[in-house]
């Protein structure tokens, strides 16, 4: 029961969306209308996703954010729940509607994703102030930006432990989050794009590129996934590349996700930036192999049969 948890370990603040997921056979073009399959409804959200991967990997998780007064915040809230996430630090919000996304997934397994935010747009530092003890205390304060930047801010100086962000969405302006914000994370996690987005720069997914990119961020490590080619992890000193297996891809809409999720639980039990990459990548190629998002996040026990380790 979630009152026998133990002091929370890592403490997701973040978006909690319902997925509207439709095959299509190719992504629209401007002005373009694609017939596409029967849709699917799934509990989705970074910051959502990235809770229920973190709990399924054995950490103990609270969630900080809002729903709608809505039928559709009521499954939300028991979908995080139904995967060992305390939920007493969602809000419900009654002047707006829960997020939703409309995901369409080609044949490739690729997406391209629309986000109503509704009641994540709202999430504020009141919400904080309720849950100021569990960022203090937690290890891990994992953080993406799909609610305002300003309580992605707040959070991240609330937090008492290692501080990761995934800058996902990622601003469209390099330079565009706030310095304080930027000076408080330990750990960012973009992929290629959203790094380039964050620089200014070209798009690469060349590894000497990469590495100059990121040390330029300031920040002092910075994990880019790389999707097939799992991830990269940049500090001051190296540039570490970090394999992932192969696999072939169904929906690749909760891949990033469950690395990110995956790298905070495995940091709260005290791995190196490495080791916890090592883990993550596994686990976010194990969710590319399913359909939905939080529904293709792997446990704990999968994750170490895919690394080949024992599972028992």
């Amino acid at each position: 029961m979630l009152s026998d948890m133990p002091s929370p370990r890592v403490v997701v603040v973040g978006s909690v969306n319902l997925d509207i997921v439709v095959p299509v056979p190719h992504h629209p073009m401007t002005g373009e209308t694609v017939m596409g399959g029967d849709h699917a409804l799934v509990p989705g959200g970074k910051g959502a996703n990235q809770a229920v991967a973190a709990s399924r990997q054995g950490a103990a998780v609270t969630f900080v954010g809002r729903v709608g007064s809505d039928d559709t915040g009521a499954t939300l809230k028991a979908s995080l729940e139904a995967s060992g996430v305390d939920t007493s630090h969602l809000a419900v919000d009654a002047g707006a509607p829960s997020g939703i996304a409309l995901i369409g997934v080609n044949a490739d397994g690729d997406n391209a994703i629309v986000v109503s935010p509704g009641a994540n747009a709202h999430v504020s530092s009141s919400d904080l102030d309720g849950a100021s003890a569990v960022l203090a205390d937690a290890a891990v304060v994992l953080l993406q930006l799909e609610i305002p930047a300003e309580t992605v801010t707040n959070a991240a100086l609330a937090a008492g432990g290692t501080v990761v962000l995934n800058p996902a969405p990622a601003p469209s302006t390099p330079g565009a989050l706030p310095v304080a914000l930027m000076d408080r994370v330990d750990v960012l996690v973009p992929n290629f794009i959203e790094l380039a987005q964050l620089t200014g720069s070209e798009p690469s997914d060349d590894v000497d590129d990469l590495t100059v990119a990121a040390r330029g961020l300031g920040v002092e490590t910075v994990v880019v996934t790389r999707g097939a080619d799992g991830a990269l992890v940049v500090t001051i000193d190296e540039a570490i590349e970090v394999p992932a297996p192969t696999i072939t891809p169904v929906d690749t809409t909760g891949a990033g996700d469950s690395f990110c999720g995956t790298l905070a639980a495995a940091l709260a039990r005290g791995m190196t930036v490495v080791e916890a990459v090592h883990e993550s990548v596994h686990a976010g190629s194990i969710a590319a192999t399913r359909p939905g998002a939080q529904p293709s996040m792997p446990t704990a026990t999968e994750v170490a049969r895919s690394m080949g380790a024992r599972s028992d």
